[in-house]
């Protein structure tokens, strides 16, 4: 996509300079995602790497990072938006592989995140023992059944009324725009529906095989549960 150059944020220290556009089809790291990389193209052709896309300290503006020592356009110029798509699609299917373990596990969550070739899950669990291969089952079986994955939106006011959306023991729903995005998996949210931001794919078959690789210990009844792509190993 294509996008004019607003303003650059200087780099910090050793840090790089954020680039800041119109609009931007870079994810932003948040809730567990990693923010994308990939590159945008100048009007003369050349190719500026982007190394992440974090938010700023204000929480709303986007900051694309650009690679160190790159020369950068000046501000108004139209870049044309590159996602790294192999690395974004990965992170989709993973996270949407953490949905579905939450589906299986339904229990509090206290902390996650979502890696290109291993994430993870943390769940308060009263009966702590779990299966790798029972969980990994149920999650395939998910999988399988191709359930769709869409969003839809709810209101501040409507989330209130439905406490039981938010799966997360510790963090909640950011506030501020009267509105909740909500991810949903399969018809009308039937299997799964609770707030997130992160980026999923249109259907659970896209996930392709996973499998639960380990399951540690973290206290008394805490475990996290690491998800990895494959077969489980025999």
């Amino acid at each position: 996509m294509e996008a004019r150059l607003e303003r650059i944020e200087p780099a910090t220290g050793d840090g790089p300079a954020g680039l800041v556009l119109a609009r931007t089809n870079f994810f932003a790291a948040g809730g567990g995602q990693p923010g994308d990389s990939g590159f945008v193209e100048t009007e003369d052709g050349r190719q500026i790497r982007v190394v992440d896309t974090v938010y700023a300290p204000d929480k709303t503006t986007v900051l694309m990072l650009a690679e160190a020592g790159a020369a950068l356009p000046e501000p108004g110029a139209t870049l044309v938006l590159h996602v790294d798509w192999k690395r974004r699609y990965r992170l989709m299917r993973m996270h949407t592989a953490c949905h579905l373990l939450s589906v299986v596990c339904p229990f509090p969550i206290t902390g996650a995140a979502v890696g290109e070739d291993e994430s993870r899950v943390d769940f308060d669990i009263p009966d702590a023992s779990a299966d790798k291969a029972e969980i990994t089952a149920k999650m395939m079986q998910l999988v399988s059944d191709n359930h769709p994955v869409f969003t839809r939106w709810i209101t501040d006011a409507e989330l209130d009324a439905n406490p039981g959306l938010v799966k997360s023991a510790n963090v909640r729903p950011p506030r501020g725009t009267g509105r909740i995005r909500l991810v949903c998996i399969g018809e009308d949210g039937s299997v799964d529906t609770q707030p997130c931001g992160g980026t999923h794919v249109q259907e659970t078959g896209e996930v392709g095989e996973i499998h639960i690789g380990k399951i540690e210990k973290k206290g008394k009844i805490n475990r996290r549960f690491r998800i990895r792509f494959g077969p489980l190993p025999a």
